[in-house]
Protein backbone atom coordinates (compact mmCIF):
# COMPACT_ATOMS: atom_id res chain seq x y z
CA UNK A 1 0.00 0.00 0.00
CA UNK A 2 1.27 3.15 -1.17
CA UNK A 3 0.50 5.25 2.28
CA UNK A 4 2.60 2.69 4.42
CA UNK A 5 4.92 2.90 1.50
CA UNK A 6 5.34 6.74 2.18
CA UNK A 7 5.06 6.42 5.80
CA UNK A 8 8.17 4.26 6.11
CA UNK A 9 10.29 5.99 3.92
CA UNK A 10 9.85 9.06 5.23
CA UNK A 11 10.01 7.96 9.23
CA UNK A 12 11.99 4.78 9.09
CA UNK A 13 11.24 1.69 7.98
CA UNK A 14 8.44 -0.35 10.59
CA UNK A 15 6.93 2.94 11.66
CA UNK A 16 4.13 1.58 9.38
CA UNK A 17 2.22 -1.44 8.60
CA UNK A 18 -0.62 -3.04 6.20
CA UNK A 19 -3.35 -4.89 7.71
CA UNK A 20 -6.38 -5.78 4.92
CA UNK A 21 -8.91 -7.34 5.89
CA UNK A 22 -9.08 -9.26 2.29
CA UNK A 23 -7.02 -12.33 4.54
CA UNK A 24 -10.32 -12.86 6.52
CA UNK A 25 -12.27 -14.21 3.17
CA UNK A 26 -13.64 -17.13 3.99
CA UNK A 27 -11.78 -20.24 2.22
CA UNK A 28 -13.78 -21.70 -0.58
CA UNK A 29 -14.50 -24.63 0.57
CA UNK A 30 -16.64 -22.60 3.47
CA UNK A 31 -18.07 -20.40 1.17
CA UNK A 32 -19.54 -23.66 -1.05
CA UNK A 33 -20.88 -25.42 2.38
CA UNK A 34 -22.88 -21.75 3.40
CA UNK A 35 -24.19 -21.57 0.05
CA UNK A 36 -22.57 -18.23 -0.65
CA UNK A 37 -19.54 -18.49 -3.23
CA UNK A 38 -21.61 -16.91 -5.84
CA UNK A 39 -21.42 -13.71 -3.53
CA UNK A 40 -17.83 -14.13 -2.30
CA UNK A 41 -16.92 -10.67 -1.55
CA UNK A 42 -20.15 -9.67 0.46
CA UNK A 43 -19.48 -8.95 4.39
CA UNK A 44 -21.06 -12.40 5.57
CA UNK A 45 -18.27 -14.18 3.45
CA UNK A 46 -15.53 -12.69 5.36
CA UNK A 47 -15.14 -14.36 9.18
CA UNK A 48 -15.91 -10.96 10.53
CA UNK A 49 -15.45 -11.80 14.55
CA UNK A 50 -11.94 -13.21 13.30
CA UNK A 51 -10.74 -9.65 11.78
CA UNK A 52 -12.31 -8.00 15.05
CA UNK A 53 -10.05 -9.99 17.45
CA UNK A 54 -7.23 -9.61 15.09
CA UNK A 55 -7.34 -6.22 15.50
CA UNK A 56 -7.94 -6.50 19.32
CA UNK A 57 -4.33 -8.28 19.16
CA UNK A 58 -2.66 -5.62 17.26
CA UNK A 59 -3.86 -3.34 19.75
CA UNK A 60 -3.15 -4.85 22.97
CA UNK A 61 -0.18 -6.99 21.95
CA UNK A 62 2.77 -4.56 20.88
CA UNK A 63 5.34 -6.68 22.61
CA UNK A 64 5.49 -9.32 19.56
CA UNK A 65 4.73 -10.04 16.07
CA UNK A 66 1.51 -10.46 15.55
CA UNK A 67 0.57 -12.62 12.29
CA UNK A 68 -2.42 -11.99 10.55
CA UNK A 69 -3.68 -13.61 7.16
CA UNK A 70 -3.38 -12.32 2.92
CA UNK A 71 -5.82 -12.94 0.43
CA UNK A 72 -3.81 -14.47 -2.64
CA UNK A 73 -5.94 -13.36 -6.25
CA UNK A 74 -3.53 -16.17 -7.66
CA UNK A 75 -5.23 -18.93 -5.71
CA UNK A 76 -8.53 -16.98 -4.77
CA UNK A 77 -8.24 -17.81 -1.21
CA UNK A 78 -6.73 -16.70 2.29
CA UNK A 79 -3.21 -17.59 3.31
CA UNK A 80 -2.51 -18.07 7.13
CA UNK A 81 -0.30 -15.98 8.88
CA UNK A 82 1.70 -14.26 5.48
CA UNK A 83 1.62 -10.74 7.34
CA UNK A 84 3.65 -9.63 10.30
CA UNK A 85 3.01 -6.55 12.47
CA UNK A 86 6.32 -5.99 14.17
CA UNK A 87 6.51 -5.52 18.12
CA UNK A 88 6.86 -1.74 18.13
CA UNK A 89 4.96 -0.64 15.20
CA UNK A 90 3.76 2.90 15.52
CA UNK A 91 1.20 2.86 12.94
CA UNK A 92 -0.88 -0.19 11.14
CA UNK A 93 -3.01 1.15 8.69
CA UNK A 94 -6.16 -1.05 8.70
CA UNK A 95 -7.31 -1.48 4.84
CA UNK A 96 -10.95 -2.95 4.22
CA UNK A 97 -14.61 -2.35 2.89
CA UNK A 98 -16.89 -3.45 5.90
CA UNK A 99 -14.94 -1.06 8.39
CA UNK A 100 -18.00 1.51 8.85
CA UNK A 101 -20.70 -1.15 8.70
CA UNK A 102 -23.36 -0.86 11.20
CA UNK A 103 -24.12 -4.52 11.23
CA UNK A 104 -22.85 -6.77 13.74
CA UNK A 105 -19.95 -8.04 13.82
CA UNK A 106 -18.72 -4.45 12.05
CA UNK A 107 -19.93 -2.33 14.32
CA UNK A 108 -17.27 -3.00 16.75
CA UNK A 109 -14.42 -2.16 14.51
CA UNK A 110 -14.60 1.34 14.37
CA UNK A 111 -14.18 1.47 18.23
CA UNK A 112 -10.62 -0.10 17.72
CA UNK A 113 -9.44 2.86 15.30
CA UNK A 114 -8.19 5.73 16.15
CA UNK A 115 -9.29 7.48 12.74
CA UNK A 116 -10.90 6.26 9.87
CA UNK A 117 -10.54 7.65 6.03
CA UNK A 118 -13.11 6.92 3.38
CA UNK A 119 -11.67 6.35 -0.05
CA UNK A 120 -13.89 8.43 -2.48
CA UNK A 121 -13.83 6.98 -5.88
CA UNK A 122 -16.54 7.74 -8.31
CA UNK A 123 -18.59 5.08 -9.72
CA UNK A 124 -17.28 4.81 -13.27
CA UNK A 125 -13.68 4.67 -12.00
CA UNK A 126 -14.79 1.98 -9.75
CA UNK A 127 -16.38 -0.28 -12.24
CA UNK A 128 -13.38 -0.23 -14.80
CA UNK A 129 -11.14 -0.72 -11.88
CA UNK A 130 -13.27 -4.09 -10.78
CA UNK A 131 -13.60 -5.48 -13.95
CA UNK A 132 -10.08 -5.01 -15.55
CA UNK A 133 -9.41 -7.15 -11.67
CA UNK A 134 -10.99 -9.57 -12.82
CA UNK A 135 -10.21 -9.75 -15.70
CA UNK A 136 -6.83 -10.09 -14.63
CA UNK A 137 -7.71 -12.64 -12.66
CA UNK A 138 -8.92 -14.84 -15.01
CA UNK A 139 -12.61 -14.09 -15.83
CA UNK A 140 -14.02 -12.94 -19.19
CA UNK A 141 -14.88 -9.62 -19.52
CA UNK A 142 -18.23 -10.67 -19.72
CA UNK A 143 -17.90 -12.58 -16.89
CA UNK A 144 -16.29 -9.77 -15.24
CA UNK A 145 -18.81 -7.11 -15.86
CA UNK A 146 -21.42 -9.41 -14.85
CA UNK A 147 -19.88 -9.86 -11.35
CA UNK A 148 -19.39 -6.50 -11.03
CA UNK A 149 -22.85 -5.67 -11.84
CA UNK A 150 -23.95 -8.01 -9.41
CA UNK A 151 -22.13 -8.92 -6.30
CA UNK A 152 -19.49 -5.81 -6.51
CA UNK A 153 -22.68 -3.36 -6.55
CA UNK A 154 -24.25 -4.49 -4.07
CA UNK A 155 -21.53 -4.42 -1.94
CA UNK A 156 -20.72 -0.91 -3.28
CA UNK A 157 -24.36 0.53 -2.04
CA UNK A 158 -23.69 -0.72 1.27
CA UNK A 159 -20.13 0.37 1.44
CA UNK A 160 -21.23 4.03 0.44
CA UNK A 161 -23.79 4.40 3.41
CA UNK A 162 -20.93 4.13 5.49
CA UNK A 163 -18.79 6.98 4.72
CA UNK A 164 -21.14 9.42 6.70
CA UNK A 165 -19.10 7.31 9.56
CA UNK A 166 -15.41 8.07 8.63
CA UNK A 167 -13.11 10.61 10.11
CA UNK A 168 -12.34 11.85 6.45
CA UNK A 169 -12.97 11.47 3.23
CA UNK A 170 -9.80 11.07 0.75
CA UNK A 171 -9.66 10.45 -3.34
CA UNK A 172 -9.74 7.38 -4.21
CA UNK A 173 -7.91 8.55 -7.83
CA UNK A 174 -5.15 10.87 -6.55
Amino acid sequence: MALVERLNAEHGAGTAAHLPMDGFHLANAALERLGRRDRKGAPDTFDGWGFLGLLRRVRDETDHDVYAPSFRRVVDEPVAGEIAIAAGTALVVVEGNYLLVDDEPWDRVPSLLDESWFCVTPAEERLLRLVDRHTRHGRSPEEATAWVSGVDETNARLIEDTRSRADLLVSGTD
